[in-house]
């Protein structure tokens, strides 16, 4: 197992793209060793390869949170070649469906978009969870969206909103029953970013990774249970 002198270890999904490769590139700058998840070797591989190239500590990392079984194999990886994880990041994420209303949405389409964004995070949290508990400073994040916010939410965009809306719920039942374990859980809204799923005319991903990067590397005494954007607090 890797000492207590060595970098944080930090695995963020969805990583070959967009938002989840900015953090990843952002974490790799402070310092971290990164795991670059992503649903092809291949993807992981090249992903990881061009944060290589800059001088950055990143490692591609096989993981598709729909499949259990490799989540499974992918926490096992980890294990033996790390002994420990230091930050969870959940981003992988799809299915912004501005095409659908809930009155009339495609369930199917509705259940997939649940399977990424919120049972994907859910079991990836369950496998690697162990790992988790041997870091001295553990910490996940939920890339999640204000989108999810039952404050002010209206109509549309029904199987991201609600998958996402589930993961707000998962972070703040987590938060509260892994206090014990010392591991802050926090959802955080990136923003409207310019990346493929967002399109074009948000901001740019390094302003919506930085929040996100905020969360994976609080202090001790951080908050845990919330729900951020750019490090301050969203209505839930």
């Amino acid at each position: 197992m890797a000492g207590t002198s060595a970098p944080p270890v930090a695995l963020v999904t969805g990583a070959n793209r967009g938002i989840g490769h900015e953090v990843a590139r952002q974490l790799a700058r402070r310092g971290h060793t990164v795991l670059v998840g992503a649903r092809s070797a291949e993807a992981a591989e090249a992903a990881a390869s061009t944060l290589r190239a800059a001088g950055l500590d990143t490692h591609p990392l096989l993981l598709d949170v729909t499949d259990p079984a490799g989540v499974v194999r992918a926490a096992a990886v980890v294990e033996e070649r790390f002994g420990r994880l230091d930050a969870l990041i959940n981003n992988a994420a799809i299915t912004y469906d501005t095409w659908q209303r809930a009155a009339t949405a495609d369930l199917e389409v509705v259940a997939e978009a649940g399977d990424t964004n919120l049972y994907g995070p859910w079991r990836t949290v369950q496998a690697f969870l162990p790992l988790l508990r041997r870091s001295a400073h553990p910490r996940i994040v939920n890339v999640s969206s204000e989108a999810a916010s039952l404050t002010n939410m209206g109509g549309g965009t029904p199987a991201y909103t609600v998958s996402k809306v589930g993961l707000n719920a998962l972070t703040r039942m987590l938060a509260a029953e892994l206090r014990a374990d010392r591991i802050l859980v926090n959802a955080v809204c990136p923003g409207w970013v310019a990346t493929d799923m967002g399109g074009p005319g948000g901001r740019p991903p390094a302003a919506g990774a930085a929040g996100i990067v905020w969360a994976a590397t609080l202090p001790d005494t951080g908050p845990t249970g919330g729900f951020f954007r750019d490090a301050r607090p969203l209505p839930w």
